[in-house]
């Protein structure tokens, strides 16, 4: 039998939503009254759960770092629900030459976090999560970029981004989780 006649046979189907909506509401109220911002924009609540799993503090703003280490230094956190681990890093401004945009990689984009954690979650829970460094993720993203920014294909968004592969952070990170 389906598993949602069951729940709303039992329980009733309002019920249950409505201790969903109760407990979200909640987890709202306390993220909001410790600066945290919206659980549910940004993927604002898998940030709190990684921060919490490494002991990290979360940023209160949505741009720049995502959190921060035990030693205030800013870090980046990347998460997935697939079934692979995987990162995605998009949205990436375009600067005028190749070289500013090395330059903007290294200084304010991606080199600006020591740190990077890719972490891949079912639920609430973290199944695996592994730690690159800014050198590591920008040796595994600049080849790629560089093709796109010297592409003379035009793109509905003009802004750059590159995927990191399963394969390609379990070879470079260091296994967190």
């Amino acid at each position: 039998m389906n598993s949602l006649l069951v729940i709303s046979k039992e329980k009733g189907m309002n019920n249950i939503l409505s201790e969903i909506k109760y407990h979200l509401s909640q987890a709202d109220k306390l993220a909001r009254e410790n600066n945290l911002g919206d659980l549910f924009s940004y993927s604002r609540a898998k940030e709190v759960l990684i921060a919490e799993a490494l002991g990290h503090t979360v940023a209160t703003t949505y741009s720049g770092a995502d959190g921060y280490d035990q030693n205030g230094n800013p870090v980046e956190y990347k998460s997935t629900v697939g079934k692979k681990i995987s990162a995605t890093y998009n949205g990436i401004s375009v600067q005028s030459t190749w070289k500013e945009q090395v330059e903007y990689l290294q200084k304010e984009k991606i080199g600006k976090y020591a740190h990077h954690y890719f972490a891949r979650f079912e639920g609430t829970d973290i199944k695996e999560m592994y730690r690159l460094t800014a050198e590591q993720v920008l040796s595994l993203l600049l080849p790629s970029l560089e093709k796109q920014f010297n592409s003379t294909v035009k793109r509905k968004d003009p802004r750059l981004g590159y995927g990191i592969r399963e394969s390609k952070i379990k070879a470079y990170g260091k296994k967190i989780v």
